[in-house]
C-alpha cells in the first residue's frame, strides 16, 4: 500500500333526478348544484376548496390549485351522471381529450370493465345503488383496447343517505405498479439464484459428513467444514443486503452517528484485501490534511468502503487509488469529507452511467448480486451525502462520495 499526503348511461336512468325536476333546495343548500353551501365545497366539482374558489372553473384560487395540476386523473360527474370535470392527467391516461369528455355521460366517457369483462358502472351503480354507499376502493380495471388503469370512486351526498350529487373518480396509470412488480419479481429471482448455490453446498457437505464421518480424515473434514462456513457467510451477507434494501425503500434506515476516522477505516479495508492475497502495491492512498471531524455510522461507512473497494478490485485493473480530502461541496455548503475510489480498468460505458446505482446492475459477469451499489447510494444519502460515478483520469471507473460533517445538534 502506498500512502501520500498533500498540504355511466344506466346511471342516468337510475339517477333520482335525471327524469324529474329536483325538489326545492333545503335551507343552506345551493339551488344551482344541490350541494350544501359552505366555504369548503366547490360548486362545480364538489371538491373541498378554500375561500377564493372560482366556481366557473373549479380552480381553488386561494390555494393556486387547478385540477390539471393534480398528478392523478380526476373525473367529476354531476347528479345526472354527466362529466363536469376532466383534468389533464385523466385525458392522458384515457387518451380522451378533455373537451370531448365534458358533458358526456360518465359510462360513455369511461367505458370501464373489470378483468372478467363486466361493465363496471352497471355493477357499481353509483346513482341507483345503496344509499349508504360512499364510494369504491381502488381496483384494476380495463379501458377499451385492454389498457389497464387503477380506479377509485367517491360518492358525494347532500346528507348521509341522500341522493348522489357528485361522483368523483380517481384514475392512475399502472406503469409504476408494473415497474414495482417487475422489480419485486427480479429481486425474488435473484435471491433464489444466489441462495441456491451455497445452500446446495451446505446441504451436500453436511449430509456427506453425517453419513460418512468416520471415512474422512481430519484434513478432509476441516476442508468441508470451511466450505460450509464460507457458504453460510455468503447467505448471511445476502440476507443483510435484503434487509438493507427493505430499510432503504421504506425510509427506515437508521444512522447511529459517532466520530469516525475515515482514513483509518480505509486502511483497515486495504489491510483486509492484502491479507486476502492482494498485493500491497495495488493500492495507493492519499489523505489530504485538515480533514474535518466526521460524525457518521461507522458500520455503514465500512459498508460503503467495502463495496467500493471490492468493486474496484474485482472489476477494475491496475492500481486502485483512494483519496480522502476535505470539501465544502456538500448539499448545504458546509464542511464535509470527500472520498474518491478509482481504478485503471476499462471503466463504465457512458450509456450505463445512469444505471450504476439501480438494483441488479452488474458491470461485468464476475459474480455479485448487483445490489451493492444500490445499497451504497442509499446509505450515503441516509447520511445526507451524495455519490457520483465517472471516469478516472487513468480510464477506469471513479466513484466519489461526499459526507457532511453531520455533527449532532446537541453538540453545536
Amino acid at each position: 500500500m502506498t500512502v501520500g499526503t498533500d498540504s355511466p348511461a344506466q346511471a342516468r336512468s337510475n339517477a333520482p333526478h335525471a327524469s324529474q325536476p329536483p325538489p326545492p333546495p333545503d335551507p343552506g343548500t345551493d339551488a344551482a348544484t344541490g350541494m350544501e353551501e359552505g366555504p369548503g365545497i366547490d360548486a362545480v366539482t364538489g371538491i373541498g376548496a378554500g375561500p377564493g374558489t372560482d366556481t366557473a372553473t373549479g380552480i381553488a384560487g386561494g390555494l393556486g390549485i387547478d385540477p390539471d395540476d393534480l398528478p392523478d386523473g380526476l373525473v367529476v360527474a354531476d347528479e345526472a351522471g354527466r362529466i363536469v370535470c376532466f383534468n389533464a392527467a385523466a385525458a392522458r391516461i384515457t387518451a380522451l381529450p378533455g373537451r370531448e369528455a365534458l358533458g358526456r355521460p360518465l359510462d360513455q366517457a369511461l367505458p370501464l370493465e373489470d378483468l372478467k369483462g363486466r361493465r363496471w358502472w352497471a355493477l357499481t351503480d353509483p346513482y341507483g345503488g345503496l344509499a349508504t354507499r360512499r364510494g369504491q376502493p381502488e381496483r384494476n380495471l380495463l379501458l377499451p383496447g385492454g389498457r389497464e388503469v387503477l380506479v377509485s370512486a367517491r360518492y358525494l351526498r347532500a346528507h348521509p343517505t341522500g341522493p348522489v350529487r357528485r361522483v368523483i373518480v380517481s384514475l392512475r396509470g399502472t406503469e409504476a405498479r408494473r415497474r414495482s412488480e417487475r422489480s419485486h419479481a427480479e429481486l425474488i429471482a435473484t435471491v433464489a439464484h444466489e441462495l441456491r448455490s451455497p445452500l446446495t453446498s451446505v446441504k451436500g457437505f453436511t449430509a456427506t459428513l453425517l453419513d460418512k464421518w468416520e471415512r474422512f480424515t481430519d484434513d478432509q473434514k476441516r476442508l468441508m467444514l470451511e466450505t460450509v462456513d464460507a457458504d453460510a457467510g455468503r447467505i448471511k451477507r445476502l440476507i443483510a443486503e435484503l434487509l438493507d434494501i427493505s430499510r432503504i425503500d421504506s425510509g427506515r434506515l437508521e444512522v447511529r452517528r459517532q466520530p469516525v476516522d475515515i482514513a483509518a477505516a480505509v486502511g483497515r479495508h486495504i489491510q483486509a484485501h492484502t491479507t486476502g492475497g492482494q498485493s500491497p502495491d495495488r493500492f495507493f492512498v492519499r489523505v489530504r490534511p485538515d480533514l474535518p471531524e466526521l460524525w457518521a455510522d461507522p458500520d455503514k461507512i465500512d459498508q460503503i468502503l467495502g463495496n467500493l473497494l471490492e468493486n474496484a478490485v474485482r472489476h477494475g485493473e491496475g492500481t486502485v487509488t483512494i483519496e480522502v480530502a476535505p470539501t465544502t461541496d456538500t448539499t448545504d455548503g458546509e464542511k464535509g469529507t470527500e472520498v474518491t475510489v478509482s481504478d485503471e480498468g476499462p471503466g463504465i460505458p457512458e450509456e450505463s452511467m445512469g444505471r450504476v446505482f439501480t438494483r441488479f446492475w452488474r458491470g461485468s459477469k464476475r459474480g455479485g448480486t448487483g445490489l451493492g451499489l444500490y445499497i451504497v447510494k442509499g446509505v450515503v444519502e441516509a447520511h445526507g451525502g451524495t455519490i457520483t460515478v465517472g471516469r478516472s483520469p487513468r480510464g477506469g471507473a471513479e466513484f466519489r462520495f461526499i459526507l457532511p460533517v453531520g455533527t449532532p445538534a446537541h453538540l453545536l
